[in-house]
């Protein structure tokens, strides 16, 4: 590694340090880091597109085996995002960034060049989802990463902009890939098109562009990251060293709220296509889809600004609330029994769903590290020696704890699409899953409320 772009002192908490150099260093990785998170998002919900289309071209694959690949990708990438949570400190975040964006080259070539042949096994596709787990794992470190490089009074708006503008990748997939694979983007080089009917004709359709297209963005994002970012000397650490989280109990209580936030984004945002398809078979699906991960992922960055301001703790709260409200809507929206229902309010009624968990998302990761340093101060407080060192140990295990968190919350995008097809299959609706979800916020509401935002709690934040 070249020493020069290692940083051996950085001291964002000092006033006079940040405004000389820490401000302008910070923002040059956080603005490297999102493009690379976006790329990243976009190949992990990859699927959530590809899934619609497959049948199109030919595939005959049961709508139970397009679930699992709709729902793979989530189950690999928050499996991954336990390993990744831990490796900027070990290997470094400049590294890992470049490495972790490059390694998203592999599903995104193997979709197009399969897609291309009809005699392609589901196995071979089952893989390609499960490497799209990459992009998954990728927001863990990411925000790892760049924990480490701002003050306390900017950490909720700048893991808000990286999180929340990377969370676009999803939002940016559903609107882009449907464009894309109507045109020969790449001419002879990308492949012949495949014939499906539409409108009575049949018109050409470049599948393996929902693959390709991401293909020359991702080697241009991994080398900015080579290039252009840093690796701190002070977030070194070992596993043994990150491990002490376990010992936390405020890592559990976040991993618990932030399933109820982040994984309520993505496993909406996985399973929104199909509900849509299912729910309301007259409608477009893809037409729609794009637009809940639109909202949810600009106001990820409000969500953090917000908490900055008005406290992250008083935001979860009230996000929760307003999240079991909004499932209530969509429920009351529903055809029942093939009857009734309204696509429009159901469409309204899960864009604030996506809007508020996108607030809930920021203000829940603007919590964590607040809490850590919290707790750390209070352990050194008898000791002013210890201060320094308190505040060093804090970003350590709040990095992690980002990541570890990052990686519980990201089951929901397995478990929500999984939800939809296991209360279809045993209730032939949907409601039961719903009605799940509104008690699981109900608990996310109590444990906020307890630990957190009342008046008194043991850690306000």
């Amino acid at each position: 590694m070249a020493s020069s772009y290692v940083i051996g002192q950085w001291s964002p908490e000092d006033p006079s340090f940040w405004q000389a150099r820490g401000q302008s260093v910070a923002n040059r990785n956080l603005w490297i880091s999102i493009p690379a998170l976006t790329l990243a998002f976009a190949v992990w919900m990859v699927w959530s597109v590809v899934v619609v289309n497959l049948p199109t071209v030919g595939f005959k694959f049961s709508t139970n085996q397009l679930f699992w690949l709709a729902s793979l990708p989530a189950l690999c990438g928050a499996t991954l995002r336990i390993f990744y949570s831990f490796m900027v400190p070990i290997v470094g975040g400049r590294r890992w960034t470049a490495i972790s964006t490059a390694s998203l080259l592999l599903p995104a070539t193997g979709i197009g060049f399969a897609v291309q042949n009809p005699d392609t096994p589901y196995e071979v596709f089952a893989l390609l989802a499960v490497l799209c787990g990459f992009g998954g794992g990728n927001f863990a470190s990411s925000m790892s990463n760049i924990s480490f490089f701002f003050p306390k009074a900017k950490k909720g708006t700048a893991l808000g902009l990286n999180a929340g503008l990377g969370n676009l990748g999803v939002s940016l997939v559903q609107f882009v890939v449907p464009m894309v694979i109507t045109a020969g983007v790449f001419g002879s080089v990308g492949g012949e098109p495949q014939m499906v009917a539409k409108a009575g004709q049949q018109v050409p359709m470049w599948l393996q562009n929902a693959g390709f297209i991401w293909v020359p963005f991702i080697a241009v994002s991994a080398l900015a990251a080579w290039f252009g970012m840093n690796d701190l000397s002070e977030a070194k650490a070992s596993f043994a060293d990150q491990a002490v989280i376990f010992k936390r109990k405020h890592n559990w209580l976040m991993c618990w709220l932030y399933i109820g936030t982040f994984g309520s984004f993505i496993g909406y945002s996985a399973g929104f296509p199909l509900l849509i398809k299912s729910q309301f078979p007259g409608v477009n699906a893809l037409q729609y889809a794009w637009l809940g991960p639109l909202v949810g992922a600009l106001l990820r960055p409000v969500g953090g600004w917000l908490s900055d301001k008005l406290g992250g703790a008083r935001v979860t709260f009230w996000s929760f609330i307003v999240m079991g409200a909004g499932v209530l809507a969509v429920i009351k929206f529903l055809p029942h029994g093939g009857q009734g229902g309204s696509f429009m309010g159901f469409l309204l009624s899960f864009l604030v769903l996506f809007a508020v968990s996108g607030i809930g998302n920021g203000s829940t990761f603007r919590m964590i590290p607040v809490i850590f340093l919290t707790e750390r101060q209070r352990a050194a407080a008898k000791n002013p020696a210890a201060q320094e060192q308190a505040v060093k140990d804090a970003n350590k295990e709040a990095a992690a704890v980002l990541g570890f968190s990052s990686a519980i919350g990201a089951y929901g995008g397995f478990f929500i699409p999984k939800s939809y097809g296991s209360s279809i299959a045993l209730t032939g609706s949907v409601d039961a899953a719903l009605y799940a979800f509104i008690a699981f916020y109900v608990t996310c509401v109590a444990v906020t409320w307890w630990f957190y935002s009342r008046r008194n709690a043991p850690m306000p934040c």
